[in-house]
């Protein structure tokens, strides 16, 4: 199991109110994974400004303006979680083995997500906090196409078809969760964190509030974070922009039929080119309004989630291999076979 990145250390004083992570003592430092990676990612944006490179500098800055505020704004909620809220408060809610905890991740996702990739920090952060892996992997699956900003979005493009969408997020997320307790409890899964649930946990930071404290403690938590998730976000940033600028649309919007091929084809497309949510609605109502049905873009906008390199890599470097590979193998069949009803019935 994978816990080096996350492992930390609690000490309770004579109340049992008061928990400090390893973490949290030393300076701030920006990880080697980190620095190579944004190192090399700020020569390639740089070299991208070469004439015989310009539509790729265009897609890397497109992809820029749309996803730089989630991911900075998930580092952020993820520094203040880990400053301020105690880690008996996340065990309470999403940490129980039980199926009201699946519920609570839903919710959770629904009312902190705006982009799929800002959401990765979130998770790893509730992770590290005492989440279970099935709570985890809900919120994942529920937050992208389940939250309030994109709920608009798609209502804008689709109208009311757009809440078959939400409700078919929700659904599948729950129906994952769901399956990874049975994988836990089968031992076909890494065993979520082991955390002594407190149930007269304080809210220390917030009680005694010093604002000089919250901010280091905050950007700490950030930093620490970032070493976890940006790289890979990065990563998948640049995959993402190549695949934009040197796959054409044509050949994209011509194999996308309503049949099974073409959902798998849909799948496979939305595998490599999915970098956010708001970034994936618009192509998933030109596919709509090219064959009229609505399986297709359900599995585009679904796809990109449950197969993305960048959340599968998180999971396998911070919580474990099995969980990560697990994903695409339980929910894809939930996302094709509800493509399938949507183009049958609808």
């Amino acid at each position: 199991m994978h816990h080096q990145h996350i492992t930390t250390e609690r000490h309770k004083d004579s109340h049992g109110s008061h928990e400090h992570c390893a973490m949290h003592a030393g300076p701030i430092r920006i990880g080697k994974k980190l620095k190579i990676v944004g190192l090399g990612f700020i020569g390639i944006f740089f070299l991208s400004y070469l004439p015989f490179l310009a539509n790729f500098n265009e897609s890397l800055i497109s992809y820029f303006q749309l996803i730089w505020w989630a991911v900075l704004l998930g580092l952020l909620l993820g520094g203040v979680i880990d400053y301020f809220v105690p880690e008996g408060f996340i065990f309470k809610y999403l940490g129980q083995r039980n199926k009201r905890t699946l519920i609570n991740a839903t919710i959770a996702g629904f009312l902190l997500s705006a982009c799929s990739h800002g959401i990765l920090a979130l998770a790893i952060q509730l992770y590290k906090k005492g989440a279970s892996i099935p709570a985890v992997i809900t919120f994942l699956l529920a937050s992208p196409w389940a939250n309030l900003p994109v709920t608009i979005l798609l209502f804008g493009f689709f109208g009311w078809q757009a809440l078959l969408f939400v409700i078919g997020a929700m659904l599948i997320a729950l129906l994952t969760g769901l399956a990874y307790m049975a994988l836990e409890a089968s031992g076909l899964i890494e065993a979520s964190k082991v955390v002594e649930q407190v149930d007269d946990y304080e809210w220390d930071n917030i009680k005694v509030f010093k604002f000089k404290d919250s901010i280091v403690g905050i950007t700490r938590g950030a930093v620490n974070l970032a070493n976890m998730v940006l790289w890979w976000i990065l990563i998948g940033f640049l995959m993402a922009a190549v695949i934009k600028t040197w796959v054409p649309h044509e050949f994209i919007m011509n194999y996308f039929g309503p049949d099974f091929i073409g959902l798998l084809l849909t799948l496979g497309v939305a595998t490599v080119i999915e970098v956010c949510s708001e970034g994936s609605s618009p192509i998933a109502f030109e596919i709509y309004d090219s064959i009229g049905t609505l399986g297709n873009p359900f599995v585009f906008l679904m796809a990109g989630v449950v197969t993305d390199y960048t959340e599968i890599g998180l999971l396998w470097s911070n919580i474990g291999k099995r969980t990560a590979l697990w994903l695409p193998l339980v929910a894809v069949p939930q996302v094709l076979l509800l493509g399938y009803l949507f183009n049958r019935f609808l």
